[in-house]
Parts: structure tokens; C-alpha cells; sequence
């Protein structure tokens, strides 16, 4: 049997050392590529067709959840395991959503790992207890699974991708560049991302970005 190929983004060399150590060895699976930030993961899954990719939800370039997005448009058969320090309701819920087959805190993953790719090659979602009380407590909230309650509609690809990039500080002229795009153009994204989200200054944009492990604090 073919073995399986794995992908692995992380900004961090140690923490992808770590993952490849833990996985190394096993004759199910072999790690076919590493990146270093999510538009490498995109363009490596892109060619390589890896059969799991595990993303580290706060890279640079782009985070791991709008990779997430862009890889399973073009290769909707790829399995998304997230690797995260971050646990709200609200971003296990985006992750999910996003097309991502399993949840993995980063504190767990020394002792869960190996289980979570053998869930995800199985065919199988994964999460840990602690995810899943997280999940559970949400719903005994709420009364249903919890909900976006920004009201605005959910934003665009493109407007998480410039979100992400203003909570990293970036003007509306650094954006516009990076993007290819327009000031005018970017200086809209930025406006439609305040409406949408009820943000009521840049603070709360910021710190939005920081609970949902979009950007280092």
C-alpha cells in the first residue's frame, strides 16, 4: 500500500521539527514537504497533492484557516488537520467550517497526534475532549450551536485576507501593494470588514484577530 503523504506548515522550524519527529518512522505515512506560512502551504498542496495537510492556524502571508479554504478548493479530497494554541468556540466553529477535518491544541498534540492523522486517513473527524467541551458548553449556552453575532454577513476570502493583514498593522498603501489592488479598492475591504463585524475602532478588530489566532499577539 502506497504510503500516505503528509504536508506540514508551521512559521515555526522547532515546531515543525517536533511534528516530523513524532510522525517519522511510520510506514503509513510519509511528510512529502514543509512550509513556512500558509501561501507556501496553498502553493506546495497545490502541486504536490499530500493526502493530510497539518496547518498551524497562525501563519504569516496567510493563516491557516484561509489556507485551509484554498487548498480544498483545488484539491477538495485533502484532509485539514489544524494545529493551534487557541481553543474558543467561535474558531473551532470557523475551522470546521472551513473545511477542516480535524481540531488539535498544540499542547496536546505530543500525545495525540498520531491518533489524529490515523482518524483523518480513516476517514474520521477529530477533535480532543477539551475541544469537545469546549464545543458542548457553547451549545448548553446557547441552545445551538454558537453563532456568528456580528450580524453583517460573513466576509469574503478576500476581506479575511486583508483583516488579517490590518491586524498585523498594515496600512491601507501595504495592503493595496501586497494584494495588487487599489488603495481605494483596500480602503473599502477595510470598511465593509468594520460594518459586517461591528467593529467600533481598530482596537477591537485587533483584538478580535488575537482571540481567534489570526495574528501573534
Amino acid at each position: 500500500m502506497k504510503a500516505a503523504g503528509i504536508l506540514i506548515a508551521d512559521d515555526h522550524a522547532l515546531v515543525r521539527r517536533g511534528i516530523r519527529a513524532t510522525l517519522a518512522g511510520d510506514p503509513r505515512w510519509q511528510i512529502v514537504a514543509e512550509a513556512e506560512n500558509g501561501q507556501q502551504a496553498v502553493e506546495l498542496a497545490a502541486q504536490l497533492r499530500p493526502d493530510v495537510a497539518i496547518l498551524d492556524l497562525t501563519m504569516p502571508a496567510l493563516n491557516g484557516l484561509d489556507a485551509a479554504r484554498a487548498m480544498l478548493v483545488t484539491h477538495p479530497q485533502l484532509r485539514v488537520l489544524m494545529l493551534t494554541v487557541h481553543e474558543t468556540e467561535q474558531l473551532i466553529r470557523e475551522v470546521f467550517r472551513a473545511g477542516a477535518r480535524g481540531y488539535l491544541l498544540k499542547s496536546d498534540a505530543g500525545a495525540d497526534l498520531i491518533a489524529a492523522v490515523e482518524a483523518l486517513l480513516d476517514g474520521r473527524l477529530y477533535f480532543t475532549s477539551r475541544v469537545a467541551r469546549v464545543v458542548l458548553d457553547g451549545f448548553l449556552q446557547d441552545g445551538e450551536w454558537p453563532r456568528d453575532k456580528s450580524g453583517g454577513g460573513p466576509l469574503s476570502p478576500r476581506e479575511r485576507q486583508v483583516l488579517q493583514l490590518l491586524a498585523e498593522g498594515r496600512t491601507n498603501k501595504d495592503i493595496a501593494r501586497e494584494l495588487d489592488i487599489s488603495v481605494k479598492t483596500a480602503e473599502t475591504h477595510r470598511s465593509n470588514i468594520m460594518r459586517k463585524m461591528a467593529f467600533g475602532s481598530y482596537s477591537e478588530l485587533v483584538r478580535y484577530a488575537v482571540k481567534n489566532g489570526l495574528v501573534q499577539p
